[in-house]
């Protein structure tokens, strides 16, 4: 028997680790914990100035100079949220949300999701006009992370609780990008808002003639991309807007967003997002005290994520069903929802991605404070939801 090459094992193992549900959850961990460590090392001035590289892109008279942290966070997370428009067009077209049955128990989840912790974060914040900017950082979830919680439990987990909360957490992603559009835009420039419509039209109406090239698309996807950058409303947004343009079907029998969705999760799942946890989760723990832990901001966060998102989501879920709007799956019991709902209060990437926009004009303490929000309200919730799922899941593989 001959000894495999270390090169050769090495590949194998990364490969299957790849290959694991959980892998790109652990990868955000692992990096959000490296940034937080080097953000509290000797390194911690290097970090900063990296994050603050200039960065410039120039063709002509046209412009784009911004810092590292804000490629990552416009140019690279519009990758992120292109995938998740894929994916919720593949939903709405082929999936979980083709049916207007389907939709009603997660929607009602996912509603109560949103507006019991925005409400309990405006409550603790209504004073502070700073603060209250950050309204809507408790309501995300980060899929990931609770994926990831999720596989732990391998095919202890029934079907209908994964589809629950992927169904969950897209509505939240949904919520998400509706937020962004409407409440953290900035100023608007008209010229580029014209450009922006006119490539979103050329999309659209190739997508009607039945162009199935996915290049022709991306093409088009980065001047929409550029000129939403350009007109003050986020640029993630354009990765949404292009998504939805991608064909289904290309008439014979492939599907070009299948295809492109599966190509495009590997990059997000392990670099994309690590990367961006890496470049936001460094918040600096050297001067903290009780006082940072109390305040508002933070309170506000870590309550709307741990309470305010389970809380709202079983509610809503069981005026749902008293009303006969939807039943439980048979598969779904009460205890087993409990732990997906503190679940969802994991908000880790896409709150980070909110509390960003937010408090992007704002000054550093009051984002520091709500990042210490989103790490205590993210790691508490896992807790909980792993203790509960773990009391409640059945302890022998369910029938997949």
């Amino acid at each position: 028997m001959t000894e495999k090459d270390p090169a050769d094992l090495l590949t194998a193992t990364i490969r299957d680790f790849m290959k694991l549900e959980s892998a790109g959850g652990i990868l955000l961990l692992a990096a959000a914990v490296i940034g937080i460590l080097v953000a509290n090392s000797p390194l911690a001035g290097l970090y900063g100035a990296l994050l603050q590289t200039p960065v410039a892109v120039q063709v002509g008279g046209l412009l784009i100079a911004k810092p590292l942290l804000l490629w990552i966070n416009d140019g690279l997370m519009a990758v992120f949220f292109f995938l998740i428009g894929l994916e919720i067009k593949r939903e709405v077209v082929d999936g979980e949300l083709s049916s207007f049955r389907q939709v009603i128990l997660p929607g009602a989840g996912a509603l109560g999701g949103m507006v019991v912790p925005a409400a309990i974060y405006a409550w603790m914040n209504w004073n502070d006009p700073v603060a209250m900017d950050g309204w809507a950082i408790p309501v995300a979830t980060d899929i990931a992370f609770a994926l990831a919680l999720l596989s732990v439990f391998g095919t202890r987990v029934p079907l209908q609780l994964k589809i629950l909360l992927l169904t969950l957490a897209i509505f939240d992603d949904l919520a998400a990008i509706v937020i962004i559009a409407i409440f953290y835009s900035g100023d608007l420039s008209v010229t580029a808002l014209i450009v922006s419509a006119i490539a979103l039209v050329i999309a659209i109406t190739m997508n009607m003639r039945g162009v199935t090239r996915v290049s022709s698309y991306i093409l088009l996807g980065i001047v929409l991309w550029i000129a939403v950058l350009k007109s003050g409303v986020h640029a993630t947004l354009a990765g949404v807007l292009i998504a939805f343009c991608i064909p289904m079907q290309d008439g014979q029998g492939k599907s070009p967003l299948r295809d492109l969705e599966h190509d495009l999760h590997g990059p997000v799942a392990f670099v994309i997002l690590p990367l961006f946890a890496f470049a936001n989760a460094g918040i600096s723990l050297t001067n903290m005290s009780i006082a940072d832990v109390s305040d508002p901001v933070t309170l506000g966060v870590l309550f709307g994520l741990l309470i305010g998102k389970p809380v709202g989501i079983l509610v809503f879920i069981g005026l749902a069903i008293m009303l006969r709007f939807a039943t439980l799956p048979a598969e779904i019991t009460w205890p087993r929802l409990t732990g997906v709902a503190f679940a969802c209060g994991i908000g880790f990437t896409m709150s980070l991605f909110i509390a960003g926009l937010a408090f992007e004009h704002g000054g550093g303490q009051t984002f520091a404070g709500d990042r210490l929000g989103i790490l205590l309200g993210s790691i508490l919730s896992a807790f909980v939801a792993f203790g509960i799922l773990q009391t409640s899941l059945p302890r022998t593989a369910t029938r997949q």
